[in-house]
């Protein structure tokens, strides 16, 4: 396609290359301060604490192995208007932040389309979290090997 990235990130040929999504965002995010900047690292430091406290707290006061969530919805269609559609709300997003371990399993289907459950745990359990979401799956019964279809209705 000839992506050809100028200095200040801009594409040239992009009405070939990008026709539907720009790089607007990554343009954006070059332009702020790097992670060096105090106000960077302030916000680094505070979300990390918050996560991680939210996580090892609930994880201890209730004396848990693992959180567990369902995914946010089924699969969906990208927009070639408005991008991603997210079908709802999930908890996964504190342990990618906190960096701690995170695995997701199938969980059923909606329609056809595929949910999974999340097996959130504390820093450093990363194969106890494993055990439980592979008997958490052998035990369902829910994994099924994809298929391609054409079509939502086939």
């Amino acid at each position: 396609l000839g992506l050809d990235v100028t200095r200040h990130g801009q594409v040239e040929h992009k009405d070939r290359a990008m026709p539907y999504f720009k790089q607007e965002l990554l343009v954006e995010s070059d332009e702020r301060k790097g992670l060096d900047a105090k106000e960077y690292q302030y916000a680094l430091a505070n979300i990390l604490r918050i996560t991680r406290n939210a996580i090892d707290e609930a994880h201890q006061a209730h004396q848990l192995d693992a959180l567990l969530s369902p995914w946010d919805g089924p699969s969906w269609c990208t927009d070639w208007v408005n991008g991603d559609a997210f079908a709802g709300n999930s908890y996964y997003w504190p342990a990618a932040i906190a960096g701690y371990p995170h695995v997701t399993v199938p969980m059923g289907f909606v329609h056809g389309l595929p949910v999974g459950l999340h097996f959130i745990g504390r820093a450093w359990t990363e194969g106890p979290l494993l055990s439980l979401a592979y008997a958490y799956e052998q035990a369902s019964g829910e994994r099924k090997a994809p298929e391609f279809k054409t079509s939502v209705g086939s």
